[in-house]
């Protein structure tokens, strides 16, 4: 494979990108800030999709384009500074190194400790010595190792309610679960029947998969697989879907259930609330590097 790097103003990124996926022999197109590292670097954070919050953007962009063949990424160069004049700049074009990408994710990902003796351990590690509850996992293509502020929220959450309660309720949805980490984290804390549910087919085969490797009484499916109502009711997904499933997953909590829900900018939070208000009151119950978890109980039935 090859690499070929242009340097743009960020008004032209989203254009550039979408020129040289067009292109013959292209493979992948990324947007990253030519000025990471320096003292010109602008963090941006947002929903994957959507823009940024307005007047949020990189003033200089990197696009990264990956081609099959040096001549296709030469080609494309061509074409597209020809195109763009002197909008674009040619930063270069450089052959990418074979690498064994298994043994990088797996590198990467490595015993997580959620908080005293509760961690979370990928397949390929042993559990450390002092762990007392441990969720084994290989998170496949599905989002969810327990690295991210967002999941590490929730199984805080349920652990630290387990310890004020004894346990958690009986019966759990975990509503967009990934590689099932948080179901999983649920039966570990007292839950018994459990249905985690996914849109994406491999999220739903990596949850299942995870589920018996842990031994847990978690079923996992698409979301109409979900049915009746739950005594916890959890959602790690993003805002903008959540504001769209807040009738659907209260149409889920019994009276008197808890709502989790995680995926949350500290900046969307109010607007979350908002959506919900109808059906549930919502506050924050934790917060880290940015994103807030949410929570709330129904005080009687809730009705879509």
């Amino acid at each position: 494979m090859v690499e070929l790097t242009l340097l743009t103003a960020a008004s032209n990124a989203e254009a550039v990108s979408d020129a040289l996926l067009e292109e013959p022999g292209a493979l992948s197109v990324a947007v990253e800030d030519a000025d990471a590292g320096t003292l010109a670097e602008q963090p941006l954070f947002g929903e994957p999709g959507l823009a940024p919050a307005e007047g949020a953007a990189w003033q200089r962009s990197l696009v990264k384009a990956l081609f099959s063949d040096a001549a296709s990424a030469e080609q494309a160069a061509d074409r597209t500074l020809a195109a763009a004049g002197s909008a674009v700049r040619l930063q270069s074009i450089e052959p990418v190194a074979e690498r064994n990408w298994v043994g990088l994710t797996q590198a990467q990902f490595g015993p997580t400790e959620i908080i005293s003796g509760f961690w979370v351990v990928p397949s390929w590690h042993e559990p450390p010595a002092d762990a007392t509850r441990v969720i084994r996992l290989d998170p496949g293509m599905a989002f969810g190792t327990g690295t991210h502020p967002t999941t590490r929220l929730c199984l805080q959450h349920l652990a630290r309610r387990a310890g004020r309660e004894g346990r958690l309720p009986a019966r759990v949805l975990d509503y967009g679960c990934g590689s099932g980490i948080l179901a999983i984290g649920a039966a570990l804390h007292g839950a018994t029947d459990i249905d985690a549910v996914d849109l994406d087919p491999q999220a739903v085969a990596a949850a299942a998969a995870n589920a018996s490797a842990n031994d847990t009484p978690v079923r996992t499916g698409p979301p109409e697989a979900a049915s009746g109502m739950y005594g916890l009711v959890l959602a790690n997904i993003l805002a903008t879907p959540l504001k769209l499933l807040a009738p659907l997953l209260c149409s889920h909590l019994e009276p008197g259930g808890e709502l989790v829900l995680a995926g949350i900018l500290e900046r969307q939070a109010d607007e979350i609330a908002a959506a919900y208000r109808p059906w549930i009151a919502l506050d924050a119950a934790g917060r880290e590097d940015g994103w807030v978890l949410m929570s709330g109980r129904s005080p009687a039935a809730c009705v879509a």
